[in-house]
């Protein structure tokens, strides 16, 4: 198969689809792989390492739209992009089509076949491709907030863990899944008073057995969110329902007892947020204020350590994409029901319910069509 993958094009996005190593196992595996120019340069991976793994390097990516069976990214196609798509292409990237009318339609229209990385599941319900972008924007979760607090850039002006005498930070985590887990992770580790809400006991459960009085656990109803809110410096919305629409737990009237110069970090985003006043920012223009309240919102937050980033979803996006070139992508979903769950767009048709429920297409169950 010819595989090929494209110089990002979102504001600030350095991350790129395949690193020289994928590159190598693919052409090792007998495929094709072509490479935009300088598609890599934002990881330091020249055309030259690219070249080196046995890759061809083409001069745009519009040869690589037409003439490529298979097109590996990291983010969603951009307008033009989605404009040179093609049908009986296979686009293996992130989607994040429920909060994404537009970008859902074009697909619709292309007919490609579109695997997105965030619906491809594991054992137990697991979300492996989404597991090490959620660590990193979790991390990072921290790092942004605790920047947006600074007094120069309109925050509070509040270090996360204090010092001798001057008490830290609150920080708010709502959602203790993977990106929940690592913010608090981060923000314990510089010394924040951190409190975790979730829906689940289960949940709970982990996390206060894991930092036992180190941060605290507190169950996510209205009324617990709304205290929790006015006494946070800096809340981190981090809930998921994969691959629907976040759901809007802080409305803007909640905003009113807030402090001012607080700081919301919103890490889901990319699936339209889960603060009413959210709305998509990019790493050159990070924040903006409502009713004094700093929002960062940016919706690719692992490509500004785009390095790490590459290299960690490639660990795990990597073996799905050989076993989509080795056999084809039907054959490849027949044989794995995990990777099934990852095609939402196929032929015109909508295959994940979640999205077709969002948007108000028909759905049409990934096993009427391979």
């Amino acid at each position: 198969m010819r595989v090929g993958t494209v110089k990002e094009i979102k504001n600030h996005e350095y991350r790129v689809g395949l690193t020289p190593e994928s590159a190598r196992e693919l052409v090792a595996n007998g495929h094709e792989v072509w490479v935009e120019a300088g598609a890599g340069l934002g990881i330091g991976a020249t055309d030259a390492d690219y070249a080196d793994a046995g890759a061809k390097i083409v001069a745009t990516a519009a040869e690589i739209f037409a003439e490529c069976e298979m097109v590996v990214k990291v983010k969603e196609p951009q307008a033009g992009e989605r404009a040179m798509l093609r049908e009986g292409q296979i686009l293996y990237t992130y989607l994040h089509l429920a909060p994404d009318p537009e970008q859902t339609a074009d697909l619709v229209a292309s007919g490609v076949t579109a695997i997105a990385y965030e619906t491809v599941t594991g054992p137990g319900g697991s979300l492996p491709l989404l597991k090490p972008m959620s660590q990193v924007a979790g991390r990072m979760s921290i790092q942004a907030g605790a920047t947006a607090l600074e007094k120069a850039n309109g925050g509070r002006g509040v270090l996360l863990g204090g010092v001798p005498g001057v008490l830290p930070a609150r920080v708010m985590v709502l959602g203790g899944g993977v990106v929940g887990f690592n913010a608090a992770q981060m923000a314990v580790g510089l010394g924040a008073d951190v409190t975790i809400l979730d829906r689940s006991p289960e949940v709970l459960e982990r996390l206060g057995i894991h930092f036992e009085s180190r941060a605290k656990t507190r169950f996510a109803n209205s009324s617990n969110i709304r205290q929790m809110l006015c006494e946070a410096e800096l809340v981190i919305g981090a809930v998921l329902v994969p691959g629907a629409a976040a759901p809007k737990l802080v409305t803007r009237e909640m905003l009113s007892c807030m402090k001012p110069g607080a700081v919301l970090v919103d890490v889901a985003i990319d699936q339209g947020g889960c603060f009413e006043t959210s709305r998509a920012t990019t790493h050159e223009n990070p924040t903006y204020t409502v009713d004094g309240i700093v929002h960062y919102c940016v919706a690719n937050m692992p490509g500004a350590v785009a390095r790490t980033s590459t290299y960690a979803l490639n660990n795990v996006t990597l073996p799905h994409a050989l076993e989509i070139a080795n056999k084809g992508w039907k054959a490849a979903l027949k044989a794995d029901p995990h990777l099934a769950n990852g095609l939402n767009v196929h032929a015109g048709k909508v295959t994940y319910e979640a999205v077709a429920r969002e948007l108000g297409y028909d759905h049409v169950p990934v096993s009427a069509v391979i």
